[in-house]
């Protein structure tokens, strides 16, 4: 472990709640949808340039990987201009001190295999939310030719020519869809994905891939097709805005009773927990790219399931969880995407919330005042549940172990503070 990484780990945020939160907030670039846009940069000898890149750790870690490949990287994080110069790069070995932060390593197999026709990257890492095996990744790479291996940690993937196929996926995966995606567009003839993620981020890949010379149609749905093309060229894309990070903020705002007004976002990534929201009645105005929210008189219990996209986000599950121990009544969450996603219920309890974990659900005993605790953080989006819990609870919250919001987050305490948190990072 790096002295950084330590550091790190012994922060923690300490808030002293009862604040309503006010103003406005403004919505950085997805960090969902850069990961994958960083490797697709591998696909052209002539690099990438992103714009409205956020700065989380997530990001800065596949920057690492991305240099260890050969890549000359220019991330301007106070523009959020990123610019990828790809020309040296090779499939080379990543270490496991980089891979093993971050899931979205797996993302660099599909375009080193479709440039080089090998790939070397170690099995990922991330959230311990739950399996999320890549054996539908490597099914995809075997069907468009490429054999596989698993060698001291890596999963080896080389393959003489990649050739256009026909590809179902069994369960719907965004990393799946976007790594098979890069890994076909430099084949030879047309790819088909059925099953495929619609999710807003996998669109922002293809649209990108297509401005770079892609041919991609299907974008969107559950059916993508692609053209392989001899050779892909550089091109500026700005990266869509971040829905969890923007849904993360519309509870927040709800939980505290508060009344803000979240810019630079799309309403329609949000149409299903934009709908939540106003059944447990929270008044939601959205503008092009605009979302108001206002809560001043509490919120209704209401029942909610996770989905895929169009569906409500297994990653704003946490989030809402913690803005329903605020209703007056009994609501019930079924998580059906990760069977590990309750990790954050025993620390809400802790704060004094009143939810019991019901196999895939959980039931949750609305109404009651939270009081400030030392609480410990498990994951990214479970981190974001306790920091609104946090804010809502009379007294003092310690969060422990804030690291994982420090992966997805950008500048979250100061944008906190600026809708009238008190909230602050203290490093022990």
């Amino acid at each position: 472990m790096s002295e950084l990484d330590l550091y790190s780990m012994l922060d923690k945020l300490v808030i002293q709640g009862g604040n309503p939160l006010t103003g406005e907030v403004h919505i950085s670039g997805a960090k969902n949808a850069t990961l994958p846009l960083i490797a697709a940069s591998i696909l052209s000898e002539d690099g990438l340039e992103l714009e409205n890149v956020p700065d989380v750790m997530d990001v800065r870690t596949l920057l690492k990987a991305m240099e260890r490949l050969g890549a000359i990287v220019d991330f301007q994080a106070e523009t959020g201009k990123l610019l990828l110069n790809t020309s040296k790069v090779r499939p080379d070995e990543i270490p496991y001190d980089i891979v093993r932060k971050m899931r979205a390593s797996v993302l660099l197999m599909g375009p080193l295999l479709g440039r080089f026709r090998e790939a070397h990257v170690y099995t990922p890492g991330g959230c311990a939310i739950g399996s999320r095996p890549i054996d539908e990744h490597i099914h995809a790479f075997q069907k468009l030719g490429a054999d596989h291996r698993i060698e001291s940690g890596f999963a080896i993937l080389r393959a003489p020519k990649i050739k256009g196929t026909r590809i179902l996926f069994d369960r719907v995966t965004v990393t799946g869809t976007e790594n098979t995606v890069m890994a076909a567009v430099l084949a030879e003839g047309e790819t088909v994905i059925d099953h495929a993620a619609n999710e807003p981020e996998v669109a922002d890949l293809c649209d990108c891939l297509k401005n770079m010379g892609a041919k991609i149609d299907g974008i969107g749905t559950g059916r993508i097709s692609i053209e392989g093309v001899p050779t892909l060229h550089r091109t500026t894309h700005k990266v869509i805005p971040d829905r969890i990070e923007a849904g993360t903020y519309m509870m927040a705002i709800a939980a505290s009773g508060g009344n803000g007004t979240l810019t630079a976002v799309n309403p329609e990534h949000l149409r299903i927990p934009i709908e939540k929201l106003v059944e447990a009645g929270v008044t939601v105005v959205t503008g092009k790219d605009t979302i108001s929210v206002e809560a001043p008189h509490g919120v209704h219990p209401v029942d909610v399931e996770t989905s895929p996209y169009p569906g409500f986000p297994t990653d704003l599950q946490a989030q809402f969880m913690a803005l329903l121990t605020q209703a007056e009544g009994v609501s019930f969450i079924k998580e059906t995407i990760f069977e590990n996603r309750f990790q954050h219920v025993q620390e809400l309890n802790r704060l004094g919330a009143r939810l019991k974990i019901d196999g895939n659900r959980v039931i949750v005993r609305g109404g009651t005042t939270l009081q400030g605790a030392e609480v410990m953080a498990t994951d990214l989006r479970a981190s974001a549940s306790l920091v609104i819990a946090g804010l809502t609870a009379s007294g003092t919250t310690t969060i422990h172990r804030i690291y994982h919001l420090d992966r997805g987050y950008h500048n979250f305490e100061a944008k906190l503070r600026s809708l009238g948190a008190d909230i602050s990072r203290v490093s022990d």
